[in-house]
């Protein structure tokens, strides 16, 4: 589906009471990031792009329609998510490789963080289309500097799985990584996934809950996950976006294989294996998986 026809090189926006001209970008996609709460974080780069673009594609056009009002856009949009991607994202493409200009929006924050844009990007760069990032706020970003964490090294992991037995499994890869971690969560799964979070990576683990940020009921919850995990569970109802950040392991916490053996073998003379491997995560930092399984060859040597 084609949009030449629409005049967006005429199209401009405003900021209180100023206005300012539309500027047409120069073919290509434009990965454009939007507040994630206040309407105020956005650059003047972005608006000249959302203004300017051939086309504006957005994950919900209703969200994406209080930004245009607040900025005095008025313009088309078209919806390009999870559910429509294969079909909207064939249009775009086929806009893209006409020689036109697609701007591309989430809901909130930076696209393709958590979201089907991905796809278009991989499409966009196979055919040789320039693919622009137009940068501005992330919820990743502003949770890790507002948690107090280790900032020099972080892994986002996005949203864990929904059932206790999958996100138990994905936390466990997750106490590998040598770096702060950043993950989001749903307000009704995050007691369940902050006490599924001390279990594996330990109750003293520091962390971080950052609720709502930049919007008026923003709040830092800090401390160990064990805390932390009760305090939620004592909250009637949670509200808001929600990212959770956790601390990387102490460095004195980094045991030798030697000195897991140790720690097992101690820990078995009182416990069965999966217990003592969970002690002993808890204690070294290390893998309760890989300990449970060097703890199975520990009790049957040979």
């Amino acid at each position: 589906m084609s949009i030449t026809s629409e005049k967006t090189a005429e199209a401009g926006f405003r900021i209180r009471d100023q206005a300012f001209a539309g500027r047409k970008p120069e073919p290509g996609l434009y990965l454009v990031a939007t507040p994630i709460g206040n309407l105020g974080d956005i650059t003047l780069r972005a608006l000249e792009i959302i203004a300017g673009a051939d086309r504006l594609a957005c994950e919900d056009t209703r969200v994406t329609a209080t930004l245009l009002s607040r900025y005095g856009i008025k313009r088309r949009m078209f919806a390009y998510h999870e559910h429509n991607a294969e079909e909207s994202g064939a249009a775009l493409l086929a806009d893209l490789q006409a020689g036109l200009s697609v701007a591309l929006v989430s809901d909130a924050g930076t696209p393709l963080v958590s979201d089907p844009g991905f796809r278009l990007v991989g499409q966009a760069i196979e055919a040789g289309i320039p693919v622009i990032p137009i940068p501005g706020a992330s919820a990743v970003l502003s949770a890790l500097l507002a948690s107090g964490l280790p900032s020099d090294a972080f892994f986002f992991a996005g949203f864990p799985p929904q059932k206790q037995g999958a996100r138990r499994a994905r936390l466990e890869e997750l106490t590998r990584i040598p770096g702060t971690i950043v993950l989001f969560e749903a307000p009704h799964r995050i007691a369940d996934s902050l006490a599924d979070m001390a279990m594996v990576f330990g109750a003293e683990r520091q962390a971080a809950v950052c609720r709502e940020l930049t919007k008026t009921f923003e709040t830092i919850y800090r401390g160990p996950l064990s805390q932390l995990a009760a305090d939620f569970a004592d909250m009637e109802r949670v509200r808001g976006e929600i990212v959770v950040c956790i601390a990387p392991p102490a460095a004195e916490a980094a045991a030798s294989e030697a000195d897991a053996d140790t720690i097992l073998t101690g820990l078995m003379a009182e416990m069965k294996p999966a217990k003592a491997a969970q002690e002993a995560a808890r204690l070294t930092g290390l893998s309760r998986r890989d300990l449970y399984a060097r703890a199975l060859q520990l009790k049957t040597p040979g």
